[in-house]
């Protein structure tokens, strides 16, 4: 159960770090500013929305992360007991 919670997380993640990475804007865009386009008035205050989207994304890539690491962690742990039960004992020929 724990795992298909996980997996859950780590895939909306995934989605989330797609999309916000597609959102931001790169570093040349910020040169229309310079000429006057008026970066002063946007809800995100003078530096825009670019630290806060750079934020938020630095959070998801960490969680990213963790729920890989955890899923890796849970699946060799499963595979290992799996391996370990499924083995058939032969007895020794006599």
């Amino acid at each position: 159960m724990a795992y298909q919670l996980i997996l859950l997380l780590h895939v909306f993640v995934a989605v989330c770090v797609i999309a916000l990475v597609l959102v931001q804007q790169g570093k040349g865009a910020t040169t229309g500013a310079a000429f006057g386009s008026g970066a002063s008035q946007t809800f995100f205050g003078s530096r825009g929305s670019g630290s806060f989207l750079f934020k938020v994304t630095a959070v998801f890539v960490a969680v990213f992360f963790i729920t890989s690491i955890g899923l890796n962690y849970m699946g060799t742990r499963a595979y290992k007991q799996q391996a370990a039960v499924s083995m058939p004992f032969v007895p020794p020929a006599k």
